[in-house]
């Protein structure tokens, strides 16, 4: 897979997540930076696959990926954005 991708649940009971979610999505729409929205809820595999590029067996979303190089996950995101880095840390510069 090429490209910016977003690992996300659309099934979470935690409200957490939801929010970082709906925080990184809402940043990146802002920036007009285009990217794929991955719902690990509807696939295990897909999951697992989130959690092999984090190199992390419990990694929680949002996590974000870009081809096969992992960026980083919420915290990271929202530290980039602050430092205005964020085309470095999603490897777009």
């Amino acid at each position: 897979m090429s490209g910016l991708r977003v690992y996300s649940t659309s099934v979470t009971g935690s409200r957490e997540i939801k929010s970082q979610q709906n925080e990184v999505t809402r940043i990146l729409d802002g920036k007009r930076i285009q990217y794929q929205l991955v719902d690990i809820s509807q696939d295990n595999a897909l999951r697992d696959e989130m959690r092999t590029l984090a190199g992390n067996p419990k990694a929680t979303p949002p996590q974000i990926v870009n081809g096969d190089q992992y960026c980083g996950d919420y915290e990271l995101f929202v530290e980039a954005v602050e430092q205005n880095t964020l085309q470095e840390f999603l490897k777009l510069a």
